[in-house]
């Protein structure tokens, strides 16, 4: 979810189970999300304090509008994916495309 801080964090909540897709856990950080699949903190995981800290932060910086988030209850929907211009100028691409070639 777009609500971790840091891509460590993200890879380590995927790697404790923390979140579900369409109902299923995930823990897998290069897992692909597709249009219309529903995201959510599973309840066990709900608890733990920098998973709130996380989305307090993105609440109030605002949530990407091709995801849907309710913070209120850890769930959201991906609707579609972005196109480049929806995307923050300062993403490296080629730093990500080196992350998923090792």
């Amino acid at each position: 979810m777009a609500c971790v801080i840091t891509c460590a964090e993200a890879q380590q909540f995927d790697g404790h189970n923390a979140f579900l897709v369409n109902g299923r856990r995930v823990n897998i950080p290069s897992y692909q999300v597709k249009a219309g699949d529903e995201i959510e903190v599973r309840a066990k995981s709900k608890g733990q304090l920098r998973l709130k800290a996380a989305l307090e932060i993105a609440e109030q910086l605002g949530f990407v509008n091709w995801v849907e988030v309710d913070p209120k209850t850890a769930k959201g929907t991906f609707k579609a994916t972005p196109d480049r211009a929806d995307l923050s100028q300062n993403i490296n691409e080629s730093l990500v495309v080196a992350l998923y070639s090792k």
